[in-house]
Formats: C-alpha cells, structure tokens, sequence
C-alpha cells in the first residue's frame, strides 16, 4: 500500500531509515561476505559459516567436548542428532543432559580420572538473554508506535531507532546499524503479521527473546475538531481492524484508510492540518504531535495484545533454568500429508505447541496431482511456522527436531529463546 507519510522534521525526533533507490556498491559487500564464507567439516556436507555458528551456538550448551565414549545403539538413538537447520550431516554431536554427565564424575580425590579444564570459546563469552543496556534497536515507525514502547520494554536502556519499513529494520541488523530489532508477529485480535513471517524466512536473523506488549488505542484528531466534523479515520491496518466494531457503535460514518503505522497516521494528520480526519494511536502519540484524545480506549477488546520478536545477527545460547520457547519452520515437497507427523513428534515427547502459522511457497506456489479421472489439480504448497515450549538445551526438543527432519524437505530454527514471563493486565490509557 502507497505510503501516506511524508517526512516531518518538525514532529520526528530523528528521521526514520528508508530503502536506498539504488543500492550503494558496499551493501552488495556487506551481504556477500555475511552469507558466502564457506567452511567445510570433516565427514560432513559443506554449509555456510552463518549455518554453522547458528548450529554450533544452539547445540553447544550441551556437547560433551572430552573425549566422550562411544555410545551404544540404543543411546544413539536417543541422542544422536543428524540434522540441523535442514542441513543433513554425518557429524556425531554427542547430546548428552547434564545430570548424567554430573552423575558420572569421579570423585574429588581421584585427579588422574579428572578431565583437564576446557578452553574456553566464543559461546562462554555470549551475553545473557536479558542483557540489552546501551543498544541501537530499530523498530518500524515513528517515536510514538507501539513498536517504539515494546523495543523499550524489552531493552529498556537502548537507542530505539525508527525504521519506515519492516525490510529496513532486518538489514538495519543486518548491516550493524543497528545491534537488535523489535517486530510485530501476531496480535490477540488482528491475528498474525503475515509480512514479519516472510521476512524472517527471508534474512538471518535469529529470534533471542519476545514481548508482549497490552495495545490501547486511541481516537485522535487536532484541538478544537468534534466527531462529527470527521469524514476520515487513518490509521495502520491491524489498528483499525482491532477497532471496528466500537467505531461502528460510536456512529462514525467515516471512510476507514490504511496507512503504514499508526503514530505515523497521528504525524500525517498534524503535519497536514486535517481537521475532517481523525487518527488511531497511543496516548503518547497524541503528546508527542499535538492532537486531542476524542476517544480513549476504542480497542474491540480490553484484553488486546500484541506480541514482538527480538531479532539479532547471532542466537543466544539455550538454557534450562528458565523457561524457553523455540520457533522452527519447515516444508516438505509432498504437501500437507505430513503434518500429522510433525506434530506427533512433539506430543509424543509431551512438547507443548503454542503456534502453528501456514504461509504460501513463494518458489512453488502451485503443485500439480494426477487425477485418473480429471487430469491434473492444483495445490498450494505451504511453509509452517510453529513455536514450541522447550528449549533446545533439552534432549526431548533435540530429539523431536530430529525426528521432524525425517519427514520434511527443509527445517530450520528461527531460535531458541526466554519465553516473556513479565505479568501484564489491559491498559488503561498507557501507552
């Protein structure tokens, strides 16, 4: 959709990063050497190093690197892992759960049997899931969106960077201009943001934490402007579908327009001086650009969320002393027949499912079935996204995955990360 924001030095705070018209000679540099440095492995197909450092970070936690006897079958079963990232290898990564290895440790006094101290590596050196003091976040918007308050609840210290498109903010990351991102995924009310799921495939970045952040919105216009003056309500497409029944109920006979956020909607309306247009926004957006709260509280539902991802160029280490969500997406070139598969291998393993999302193969959209009787029909072959309770510290997500690569064409981890714990109750007027 046209973009109906036109810059504002007078109402931004800094200006928000855009897509360059043509891309400058040093991005196709940065790119090339983030996905093209290739490194092989003995006894093993070859991969990206990007692959790799996300494979190596998520299993490493748990890889015994002393010299571990060889196990028997049965054990191999259990714990052998043959594919990572929808990558198959003959790598042996020997996952072994902790309280065995604890168990199996000689006692103190016996130093010959004792295992020298282990070298310490780029992992040991990772920063904690909750660190986040003095980062550069982008977030798509302008100061005032929602987006701008859920990269300050998650980073409560950081520089929060505004980005007038999703894509910007991925190679904002990308491209170290930026140290983390804060998207939107899915809402309690509007359902999910299809756009953020494609682009996740699309670039690698890795999901290190979430937050959920309670939506209040607000009808906005100039000072001095009456409802009943107004003939048009602008606001970002899953606001206003998170308000359509109470601005039926409140008798507004306004045409309902879509634009690309909603303290940008606020902006446009002050920038321009519409008063026959109202907008839908945060309470702080109002304060931030000079308009009057005609409505407060218009959200269809009190209890309205909206859930973001933080997206990093590395994952995070997983952990069991908290609880972990872990996100994956995978395909497999037969259709939807083995998704009945999938998911028994995370019931069977009492693996708890918080979401399953189902997006259209860009590459192959259509699929051709021969049909004795009617030739050929057509199919659309789908990418499902599911989130998982588990952390990929534990042997049972370890031993799922390794189940699912069986039966699809492509897995990959999205990442391993704290689910948000932090109580949260409707808003009454915050942001």
């Amino acid at each position: 959709m046209q973009a109906l924001l036109p810059p504002s030095p007078n109402y931004l705070t800094k200006p928000a990063l855009r897509l360059p018209r043509v891309a400058p000679p040093r991005l196709a540099v940065f790119k090339c050497a983030y996905r093209s440095d290739s490194v092989h492995f003995p006894n093993s197909v070859g991969s990206s190093r990007a692959d790799w450092q996300s494979s190596c970070a998520i299993l490493a936690s748990n890889v015994v690197s002393q010299q571990p006897q060889p196990p028997s079958d049965k054990s191999r079963t259990a714990d052998h892992v043959g594919s990572v990232n929808g990558h198959k290898t003959s790598v042996d990564l020997e996952i072994v759960p902790m309280e065995k290895l604890s168990s199996s440790s000689s006692s103190p006094d016996d130093k010959s049997s004792s295992p020298p101290p282990r070298a310490l590596t780029i992992t040991d050196l990772s920063p904690a899931p909750m660190h986040g003091a003095q980062l550069r976040v982008a977030y798509q918007g302008v100061p005032g969106a929602y987006s701008e308050a859920a990269a300050g609840k998650a980073y409560p210290k950081c520089e929060a960077i505004p980005c007038d498109q999703f894509e910007v903010a991925f190679q904002a990351v990308e491209l170290w201009i930026a140290d983390r991102a804060v998207l939107p995924v899915e809402n309690s009310l509007g359902g999910s943001i299809h756009r953020n799921y494609d682009l996740l495939l699309r670039h690698r970045l890795h999901i290190v934490g979430e937050v959920q952040l309670p939506v209040h919105h607000c009808l906005l216009a100039l000072p001095g402007v009456r409802k009943e003056y107004l003939n048009r309500v602008i606001s970002h497409p899953q606001a206003l579908a998170q308000c359509e029944l109470t601005l039926t109920k409140l008798g507004l006979n306004v045409v309902r327009e879509a634009v690309d956020d909603t303290a940008g909607a606020a902006e446009f309306v002050a920038a321009n001086n519409l008063r026959d247009t109202a907008a839908i926004a945060s309470a702080r957006a109002a304060e931030l650009y000079g308009m009057e709260i005609l409505e407060n509280g218009i959200q269809d539902d009190s209890s309205n969320v909206t859930r973001f991802v933080m997206l990093a160029r590395e994952p995070i280490i997983p952990r069991t002393d908290r609880p972990f969500k872990t996100s994956i997406v995978f395909a497999h070139d037969k259709g939807t027949s083995v998704l009945f598969k999938v998911l028994s291998a995370f019931a069977f393993r009492n693996i708890s499912l918080t979401k399953i999302e189902s997006r259209p193969h860009r590459n192959r959209p259509i699929r051709l079935v021969s049909d004795s009787n009617e030739g050929t029909a057509s199919h659309f072959e789908y990418l499902f996204y599911v989130d998982f309770e588990a952390s990929m510290a534990e042997v049972r997500a370890q031993n799922a995955l390794a189940e699912v690569q069986e039966f699809t064409s492509f897995l990959r981890v999205l990442g391993s990360y704290p689910i948000d714990m932090t109580p949260w109750s409707p808003s009454r007027g915050g942001d």
